[in-house]
């Protein structure tokens, strides 16, 4: 920590709870039909051990779980942190032991949450030294687990012990993790231990911010490659938190429930308490999205979506006063090949909507993420930003690939986080 500033809880990284497994939009799924046989039941005796990457370091971690979508309580039976060596293995000697109110276990009820205790990290002493290292979060599911609460689209191999297998969170070698997944489940955020003066910076969004199309296991989609850019310049000032989901949209569905949900989640709206004003440590938010609520099969219009980002800005303002909120250009779909968008009136309505993001003075600034992909001669992405990076493939005409994403990270003035 630095000398005389007092320590706080900083959100080093998010995976928004978007749905029940399997309701989702992930990227490279493998075969999961041995590792989750009934979906509706859930896991079932079972061990978990989700890989992920912290944008920033502390002496101490908290992690928080999720049953958002549950529909019977959550049972974890043990849970523990460690540093992935590689695949599913453990770096010898760093597993630490996580406690919930003292206890080795909780009971997360249907619709809820908890957090762990604080568990002091391996080189707390100089936690700098871990960045762009992977923490491996291992926890055991007792029982069935019912749908289980998940994040789709992690573009990041996670793995996970055979159903009614024992206990054995803290296994180094990896081998009790036979199956890998490229979802999260349960874990949707940690915090960091931080000096008083870091802050988090949440990007809020929809796939192109979770990172279709970018490299799986590559940790390059753009909130990543701004992470970067930010550390060259300000160190460890600020953690960026990725609370994009797959498909989502700012307006609707208007409603969301485990008995009918929709691929995308919970709108943008509904979930802003969980997924940006709940976090730990906030100070700005980048939101980029519309796009979703213009495809054919939600067919919002342009007032629709300007009036949702007025709605969702006045409560962050209120929520978070001190909070510093930026605009995003929502970038091109037209002739993309997915179902439902690509059209000219869909291109329309982002036009618009990005005049609105530009001009309306709303946002404390704006992104113009548009104008870094967008091809000027055809109105379409960049025809070197299309192929698919994650599986290869001539790509969608929606999502930008790992250059793209290079491309918006690298267009930031980062004079605007100074």
């Amino acid at each position: 920590m630095k000398e005389g500033l007092d320590p706080r809880w900083v959100c080093a990284w998010t995976a928004s709870a978007q749905g029940p497994y399997p309701v989702g939009n992930p990227s490279a799924q493998p075969e999961l039909r041995f590792a989750f046989p009934d979906p509706a039941a859930g896991a079932r005796d079972q061990a978990f051990r989700l890989i992920l990457r912290p944008s920033l370091w502390g002496p101490r971690a908290r992690f928080r779980f999720s049953n958002a979508f549950g529909e019977k309580p959550l049972q974890l039976d043990g849970a523990c942190v460690g540093l992935q060596l590689f695949g599913s293995a453990l770096a010898p000697g760093s597993v630490r032991r996580m406690t919930f109110s003292g206890e080795r276990g909780a009971l997360v009820p249907p619709g809820g949450q908890v957090w762990s205790d604080p568990v002091a990290l391996p080189s707390a002493d100089d936690p700098s030294a871990l960045f762009g290292r992977k923490l491996a979060v291992s926890f055991f599911v007792s029982g069935e687990s019912g749908p289980m609460t998940w994040h789709a689209k992690a573009l990041t191999t996670s793995y996970v012990s055979a159903p009614a297998s024992p206990a054995r969170i803290d296994d180094e070698s990896g081998a009790e993790f036979p199956f890998g997944t490229t979802s999260w489940y349960f874990l949707d955020a940690v915090d960091m231990e931080a000096p008083a003066d870091t802050g988090a910076i949440v990007c809020f969004g929809d796939s192109i911010t979770d990172g279709s199309c970018s490299t799986l296991n590559g940790d390059d989609r753009w909130p990543d490659v701004f992470s970067l850019r930010l550390r060259a310049r300000f160190g460890d000032r600020f953690a960026v938190a990725n609370a994009g989901i797959g498909g989502n949209r700012v307006t609707s569905p208007a409603e969301y429930s485990p008995a009918e949900p929709y691929a995308g989640g919970p709108s943008a709206l509904s979930r802003l308490e969980r997924d940006v004003l709940s976090l730990s440590g906030v100070e700005r938010i980048v939101w980029l999205e519309g796009i979703n609520d213009f495809s054919d099969k939600c067919g919002a219009s342009a007032a629709q979506v300007c009036d949702g980002f007025r709605a969702g800005v006045a409560r962050m303002r209120a929520s978070l006063p001190g909070a510093r909120i930026f605009g995003a250009a929502v970038t091109p779909a037209l002739g993309s090949s997915i179902e439902g968008h690509g059209s000219a009136e869909q291109d329309e309505k982002r036009r618009v909507v990005n005049g609105f993001i530009r001009d309306s003075g709303l946002f404390d600034a704006v992104l113009d993420f548009a104008a870094a992909v967008t091809d000027p001669a055809t109105g379409r992405l960049r025809p070197e930003f299309v192929p698919d990076s994650t599986v290869g493939g001539p790509g969608d005409g929606l999502h930008p690939n790992r250059l793209g994403y290079l491309a918006m990270a690298s267009s930031i003035d980062l004079d605007l986080f100074a």
